[in-house]
């Protein structure tokens, strides 16, 4: 069996910080919270609005250490919501500072109604790695945490994960 890691960033609700611990508890990996240096402040709109300037030019935060080496895992599941049609920036800092060459990638995008090309970004940032299956988790536009994808959907992708280590 394959060893796994889980890598996520969640900022407001904690939505895709839900999504990567129902799979992490289904798949016995290990978890591990992606953090800025320099935390988000502010209100929900005023932080939307620095997102979306800090997407607009490609900025990289600086974020914390990891916990863990992701060279120890063969399979590292990223987990990030939407910002922008695109990743979060701090899921951009954390996949351009790390090797993937050989690597099962497992790319995962909780959104409000517009995932964008955040998948197709992780992709294009994790060069040599494979991707087996990949998720969009569609959460209420409104900012909120109500599940719009259905648990049978988000547990059938669990189901495929876990058949792929």
């Amino acid at each position: 069996m394959k060893k796994m890691l889980i890598v996520y960033y969640s900022w407001s609700n904690g939505n895709t910080k839900g999504i990567a611990k129902k799979l992490g508890e289904a798949t016995v990996a290990d978890l591990v919270k992606i953090n800025t240096v320099i935390p988000y402040t502010g209100s929900y709109d005023e932080v939307v609005n620095q997102g979306q300037d800090e997407v607009n030019r490609g900025y990289q935060p600086e974020i914390e250490p990891l916990s863990v080496n992701i060279k120890d895992y063969d399979v590292i599941a990223v987990g990030t919501p939407a910002w922008w049609y695109t990743m979060a920036p701090a899921v951009l800092t954390f996949l351009n500072g790390s090797e993937w060459k050989d690597k099962l990638v497992i790319p995962f995008i909780t959104h409000g109604g517009w995932p964008g090309h955040a998948i197709r970004d992780i992709k294009n940032v994790c060069i040599g790695a494979s991707f087996p299956c990949e998720m969009e988790i569609q959460f209420d536009s409104t900012g909120g945490d109500q599940l719009k994808t259905t648990q049978n959907e988000i547990d059938a992708w669990i189901k495929t994960v876990k058949n792929s280590l």
